[in-house]
């Protein structure tokens, strides 16, 4: 098993950037797949991006693509969200998640979950 602790995430004005990371310990980190979610208030969490094991292949959410960027480095057990030109509607709890497949875009392929850390884009 894996376990995923998020940081990064705070206050932000629109318009501006914000860096999540997710810390992973437990089993090989490069044996997993790497995601990110979020969850607003009152709606269902939803896919946001994903990375292959070795990082070569990702993947993004229409409503992210062109502002958020996924890596990660396997080095330090870390997989990132650069998030950039955030809108109020970014506003969320994200949450960091693993998946034993190469790369996975649902959230019924991820096993283990992070407890998220809090996105508030202001206008």
């Amino acid at each position: 098993q894996v376990q995923l602790v998020e940081s990064g995430g705070g206050l932000v004005q629109a318009g501006g950037s914000l860096r999540l990371s997710c810390a992973a310990s437990g089993r090989t980190f490069s044996s997993y797949g790497m995601g990110w979610f979020r969850q607003a208030p009152g709606k269902e969490r939803e896919f946001v991006t994903a990375i292959t094991r070795s990082g070569v292949q990702t993947y993004y959410a229409d409503s992210v693509k062109g502002r958020f960027t996924i890596s990660r480095d396997n080095a330090r057990n870390t997989v990132y969200l650069q998030m950039n030109s955030l809108k109020p509607e970014d506003t969320a709890v994200y949450y960091c998640a693993a998946t034993d497949l190469q790369i996975a875009t649902t959230e019924r392929w991820y096993n283990y979950w992070g407890t998220g850390t809090q996105v508030t884009v202001s206008s």
